[in-house]
């Protein structure tokens, strides 16, 4: 294809120049088309035919631009992603351009911008933006000199010039100073662009493009400059390198702190570049000090909140939500700096925070929010970073500073953002509070009063409600003096649970969270044994005995009111349960049933109380649930005096439950029998047979799906059923309880119940599933497999022991390709198989080995010395080294077979 000529072909057609934006584009896209795949080979005089054209006006040099910017944009620009095709040939290119052309073209845009700059301010500015793309590849000293810097910063300076062209100006210049090159000549090249000519610029509208374009200029500088003193050694060369850099930061950080960055600055990057160079620079010069000053207040106005969101965070809606999730990842990066600027710096930060602090206190107004929001935000950053010993000592700042908090009541503490951050920052240093009891007093106020728990804002006072019950987990010893007031203070929180209308429209009110961290606060504060018996006992009976009163009074004629009536009492009782429930958390079995009995009454008159709720809402899954719960702490807090009521609560537990209902009740059970062992004998094998019928019907006549889409809530209900059942299992052997699976009626659901642990210890997914069903099986085998001459506990077991379990198991599972000894949970579990044979031999003897080895090896086509060298080892009394033996043998029965021996 012959190309030559070119650019006249272009002018002479004047169509796709004076025609619309998108042609030209089209134009140029397809221009850069022919460049990819005929420069220089077939078309060599491409640029060189072009350029001579440019004189014939603006049109052309626009044209010209275009095709050099989709060049970049196509091809060139490693902003995209490419290909290794692409990367060659833009090599190939670019190469070809330096060697021909790229000193005609730069000329050219030299001639143009002088020719235009008084004349056509859009067209230098689209030469000057066409430029930037450029300098990155090309030669530096075609752009770094004495003719084209001086014009560049002219563009830039003169002030009647439009914004949009000075800013292009910049651009170009930024390009020069970010060019990658060797230190020295970098430092160099720094050195001679006189950079403070542009700092008056930045004090112009911060809003401008221009001083965005300036800013953006001087951090690129700033960043270069650093790391020219980082990388160079001669000393002389980082003098001026620090120089360089202490000149030009204090228009750095003015622009950080009133302009908005370009998106493609890091200033956090930046500036922990800059702070990791002064650890070695102890003492701090002057210039640094300020330096760093500066950068904490940098710190400081980023993370301060925009004011025109106030009202938006304040409710929050759907805007608030959003800015206050990207404040809080965009402030993450920010408080690391802090970190690190503490570190270099801890007195100049010490005193800029306490600067802070005396300035957000003498506000006599809301008008500043936010700033004091970011002080606070400061201290409460700083606190993460400090250890333990650090905040009990009271280390420097916070002596200093916490106790003024304490006391503070700022104006804007109506703001929901100040209120939250203020009870945050005092919950994080409250084990300096543990050790200075001058400020107990201070903290219950900051949190019983209008800053906390009484503020106004329904949002600030559930969170003052859970972290007030952390800070009593931490000082709970501290505060029994203080009981009484806590408890005067709180009296109109827990009247909103102790006098409920239930026919109440306003659900919000009484919010469960707000209550159940209260009621859990008031359960570890009067649950401690340092609390009088009396009093303990007058405070108790004072809450349970309203609680339980609007429990019984919502259960009256439950079933005689409309829909929405019951969602509300439902609803009620849910909450009066978590009330009750968290409260309880207070008090351990010790205190309840041996030191002060009277107080375990009380609790066991509340679990008659509760246990009515599923007669009266038997099919109401979240009351289920929730009493559920409450039997689960009964069972901590009463021990063995729980056990009269155990056969009623699991009756009616039992009642009409559901698949997914059953989960919680197994849960319940294993919580029983784990805590009581073999008392739970009776109960057991009583509802054992209920509990087996319910989930096998459920198990045994539906299979649970894998791959896509199975990803549902009913699969996941099932899974969790199935796996609990075999935790069930499991606690249930493990606990001398396997008699249950031998009354009359448990005996029916055998047959069901051995094959469905033999698959699972085979070929369950889940390697912790099959470890535990082996482990069922070995604690099963040691029960029920007798001596020979002895009468079989359960017909029949022994030979499926034998001829089932023991090859399935044991042998084929093992073969299978699948079973991965390379993975650390698998080795336990081939651990387990171990151990079983090991039980299978000390119970069964000979008649498990001679099968075992006879017929489950000759399947296998094992060798006969192996074989004989098993037995020895199983015959042995070190577990270990059969362990060891018996994996090198699968791994040489697998290789004898070549992967293909999988038994099914």
């Amino acid at each position: 294809m012959a190309c030559g000529g070119g650019g006249e072909d272009v002018d002479k057609s004047g169509n796709v120049i004076d025609g619309p934006v998108f042609i030209k584009n089209k134009f140029a896209q397809v221009f850069v088309t022919l460049i990819y795949f005929e420069y220089p080979m077939v078309w060599a005089s491409v640029f060189v035919d072009f350029v001579p054209n440019l004189v014939k006006g603006s049109g052309v040099i626009d044209m010209f631009c275009r095709v050099l910017n989709a060049l970049d944009d196509e091809l060139i620009s490693l902003d995209y992603p490419r290909s290794g095709e692409d990367v060659a040939v833009a090599g190939r290119v670019k190469d070809a351009m330096r060697q021909q052309c790229i000193a005609q073209i730069v000329r050219a845009w030299y001639e143009i911008l002088n020719m235009y700059k008084n004349s056509d301010a859009e067209l230098c500015t689209t030469v000057l933006e066409c430029m930037r793309r450029y300098i990155s590849w090309i030669d530096i000293g075609l752009i770094a000199n004495d003719a084209f810097v001086p014009l560049l910063f002219e563009f830039i300076l003169i002030e009647g010039l439009p914004e949009q062209l000075r800013g292009a100006g910049a651009g170009c210049v930024l390009a020069i100073v970010a060019k990658r090159m060797e230190s020295a000549s970098k430092l160099s090249l720094l050195r001679s662009l006189q950079i403070n000519r542009v700092f008056g610029l930045v004090a112009g509208d911060v809003d401008s493009e221009l001083v965005s374009k300036i800013g953006v200029l001087l951090t690129g500088f700033a960043s270069e400059a650093l790391e020219c003193s980082k990388r160079l050694e001669a000393e002389e060369m980082k003098v001026v390198a620090t120089e360089l850099l202490d000149e030009v930061l204090p228009s750095v950080f003015y622009v950080m702190q009133n302009c908005e960055m370009d998106a493609t600055f890091n200033i956090v990057q930046f500036l922990s570049g800059y702070v990791s160079t002064l650890k070695t620079r102890t003492p701090l010069k002057e210039k640094q000090v300020v330096h760093v000053q500066q950068i904490l207040e940098v710190i400081h106005v980023r993370i301060c909140y925009d004011p025109d969101y106030r009202e938006n965070l304040s409710i929050p809606d759907k805007i608030g939500i959003e800015e206050e999730e990207r404040m809080i990842e965009y402030r993450k990066d920010l408080f690391v700096l802090l970190r690190s600027v503490s570190r270099v710096a801890p007195d100049i930060t010490q005193m800029f925070i306490t600067n802070l602090f005396a300035g957000a206190l003498q506000t006599s107004s809301d008008r500043n929010v936010e700033e004091v929001e970011a002080a606070l935000s400061i201290f409460y950053a700083l606190g993460e970073y400090l250890n333990e010993e650090a905040v009990r000592n009271g280390n420097g700042l916070v002596r200093e500073l916490l106790p003024m908090l304490l006391a503070a009541r700022f104006p804007c503490r109506s703001n929901r953002l100040v209120a939250l951050v203020y009870l945050e920052t005092i919950t994080r240093y409250v084990k300096f509070v543990q050790d200075n009891d001058q400020c107990t007093t201070l903290v219950l106020a900051a949190f019983l009063d209008e800053r906390g728990i009484h503020h106004p804002n329904i949002n600030v006072s559930q969170r003052a409600s859970y972290l007030f019950m952390r800070v009593v987990k931490m000082m709970k010893a501290q505060l029994v003096p203080y009981i009484g007031k806590i408890l005067q203070s709180l009296q109109d929180r827990v009247a909103q649970f102790t006098q409920l209308d239930w026919k109440s429209r306003d659900m919000k009110n009484s919010g469960s969270e707000d209550g159940s961290h209260i009621f859990e606060a008031i359960g570890l504060l009067i649950g401690m044994k340092d609390v009088p018996q009396e009093k303990q006992a007058e405070y108790l009976q004072s809450l349970l005995i309203p609680l339980c009163s609007q429990v019984q009074g919502l259960l009256s004629n439950a079933n005689m009111q409309n829909q929405e009536e019951s969602y509300a009492k439902i609803a009620n009782i849910q909450q009066l349960i978590m009330a009750i429930n968290a409260l309880s958390k207070g008090f351990s079995e010790r205190l309840v049933t041996a030191s002060r009995p009277a107080i375990g009454s009380m609790f066991k008159e509340t679990l008659d109380v509760l246990l009515q709720i599923l007669v009266a809402f038997p099919k109401v899954d979240p009351l289920r649930s929730k009493v559920t719960s409450f039997i689960h702490r009964m069972v901590e807090v009463l021990g063995a005096a729980v056990f009269p009521y155990l056969p009623r609560a699991l009756e009616q537990l039992l009642a009409d439950c559901e698949p997914k209902e059953m989960v919680g009740l197994l849960v319940l059970l294993n919580q029983l029998i784990c805590k009581f062992n073999v008392l739970m004998r009776d109960i057991l094998e009583k509802i054992f047979p209920v509990i087996a019928s319910r989930v096998f019907d459920v198990l045994l006549t539906r299979e649970i799906p894998s791959g896509p889409g199975s990803n549902n809530e009913e699969n996941r209900e099932l899974q969790e059923l199935q796996k609990t059942l075999y935790t069930f299992l499991h606690v249930i052997t493990t606990h001398d309880l396997s008699s249950a699976f031998l009354t009359s009626e448990g005996k029916n659901y055998l047959k069901s119940i051995m094959p469905l642990l033999l698959h699972n210890c085979c070929y369950h997914k889940d390697i912790t599933v099959r470890k535990s069903c082996v482990q069922i099986f070995i604690r099963l085998i040691k029960d029920w497999c007798a001596g020979a001459q002895e009468e079989e506990k359960v017909p029949g077991f022994r030979n499926f022991i034998v001829e089932t379990f023991a090859p399935s198991c044991c042998l084929y599972s093992v073969l299978d390709k699948s079973f991965e000894f390379r993975d650390a949970n698998t080795l336990v579990l081939f651990g387990e198989i171990v151990v079983a044979q090991k039980i299978m031999y000390e119970k069964l003897g000979d008649e498990f080995l001679v099968h075992f080895v006879m017929k489950g090896f000759q399947t296998a086509h094992c060798p006969q010395n192996l074989a004989e060298e098993y037995c020895q080892k199983l015959q042995g009394s070190d577990v270990k080294a059969l362990k060891s033996f018996y994996q090198s043998l699968i791994e040489d029965l697998r290789r004898q077979q070549n992967g293909t021996f999988v038994f099914k």
